[in-house]
């Protein structure tokens, strides 16, 4: 099995290596290529992840390239993890949607459209290269913002799949307060990308006791603390919301905090300059610890089981994925780009049923995805006036005076990434 990392020079690499190396049984890849036109942090890169390898006893060879095609040639799945712009372009979606007080953060808002203009015309062309080079190859989309970015596959006909490790954090954290493995946690978890919600907590499968109202009533306040949320406000919605959510449930006050600190952009820029130099020591053989402040927990062991029962000749195992909405959520259109469990196998994937969804729920997710269509259309056809719907279509914005601010912002701090500008 051969598999391509576009985007594998980045500094979270070695969280997805070391997740391959300790799942090697599940997914068994003989070859790794990491591909990535910055040629310095992926010889860093590339180097610590054969360590890992080597340590781990893994057998598989990792080869390292600048060249997309070559790269993705013969792979059977790509996965794309990339950010067009870098932290600097990220600092400046996280930075300029404050001066016209509204929330600053890299996947939602006027900062998420920003980054889905740049992306999206980005990631179609490499889609486009891996589909001459195979086209049988599975693209993994982790690269934010995922709904958009994996819509945009999809309704190019690409064999796309989108992933976020929201869910899978989230099944985690719930099997340690419950003190049962992850495996024994299904989450009926509803939504869209960055945009959900765990409206329940079953034991065993799709079919089991539903123990989310034991979660809430025995840790609550631990909960309500990860997600910067009032503890009345997860009891009275009874559900547990992304932490995403927060953006929307508590703007106002999101976008004051913003406004006394550092980006995140600026966090982060600085932790890859001291992982970088850590990477270069020949000595380290294992994933740092700092790398799990990085962001992305459980990642590996995400795309590791989405790849493994992609690329499977098993029967299909359920995951929480970015895929078309068929009819799931009927009051969505049926190519919406929805997360929600799903039974994946070897011809792609395919959503479980969802209960009624609460109205409180189901408004805001149609709100988004009336902003995502306008957002997509902006990204794929370019110009001022589509900028500018899609800014006053997201509830984030919603304003036309903030509308045409973020929109003369968004254009000035993105010019040289949109050729129609």
């Amino acid at each position: 099995m051969k598999l391509a990392v576009v985007g594998g020079g980045s500094t979270y690499t070695p969280e997805l290596i070391d997740g391959f190396a300790r799942l090697r049984d599940t997914l068994p890849i003989e070859e790794l290529i990491l591909v990535d036109p910055a040629l310095d942090r992926l010889e860093l890169v590339g180097g610590l992840a054969r360590r890992i390898f080597a340590k781990q006893g893994h057998p598989g060879r990792i080869t390292t390239t600048d060249d997309l095609d070559a790269g993705v040639e013969g792979a059977d799945a790509v996965l794309l993890q990339l950010r067009v712009g870098g932290q600097a372009a990220r600092n400046e979606d996280e930075t300029w949607p404050l001066e016209c007080g509204c929330v600053g953060q890299e996947t939602t808002g006027a900062g998420g459209l920003a980054k889905a203009l740049r992306t999206v015309p980005v990631v179609l062309d490499i889609a486009e290269r891996v589909r001459r080079a195979n086209p049988d190859a599975w693209i993994i989309d982790f690269t934010n913002p995922v709904g958009i970015v994996t819509r945009a596959l999809l309704q190019a006909g690409h064999k796309a799949v989108g992933l976020c490790n929201v869910a899978i954090g989230f099944q985690r954290k719930f099997a340690g307060m419950l003190g049962v493995s992850p495996s024994d946690v299904h989450l009926d978890h509803v939504g869209l990308n960055h945009l959900t919600w765990e409206t329940g907590v079953r034991l065993g499968g799709p079919e089991g006791e539903n123990v989310l109202p034991k979660l809430l009533a025995e840790h609550g306040d631990t909960l309500a603390d990860t997600l910067r949320l009032p503890r009345d406000i997860l009891d009275r919605l009874g559900v547990v919301p992304s932490y995403y959510l927060r953006y929307f449930y508590a703007h106002d006050e999101v976008v004051r905090e913003l406004g006394t600190k550092p980006s995140r952009a600026a966090e982060v820029a600085e932790m890859e300059r001291e992982l970088l130099k850590m990477y270069g020591d020949p000595e380290l053989d294992e994933k740092p610890e700092l790398l799990a402040k990085r962001g992305g927990a459980y990642y590996s062991e995400a795309a590791v089981d989405l790849a493994a029962s992609l690329l499977g000749g098993g029967g299909s195992t359920y995951q929480v994925v970015n895929t078309y909405n068929r009819g799931t959520l009927p009051f969505l259109p049926d190519d919406a780009v929805i997360e929600v469990q799903a039974a994946v196998g070897h011809a792609g994937a395919t959503p479980l049923p969802v209960a009624p969804v609460d109205p409180l729920y189901a408004g805001l997710m149609a709100n988004v995805t009336a902003y995502e269509d306008l957002a997509l259309e902006a990204a794929l056809r370019g110009g001022r006036e589509r900028v500018f719907r899609a800014l006053l279509a997201h509830p984030l914005v919603g304003q036309y005076a903030y509308a045409k601010g973020l929109t003369d912002r968004l254009i000035a701090h993105n010019r040289e990434h949109l050729a129609w500008a």
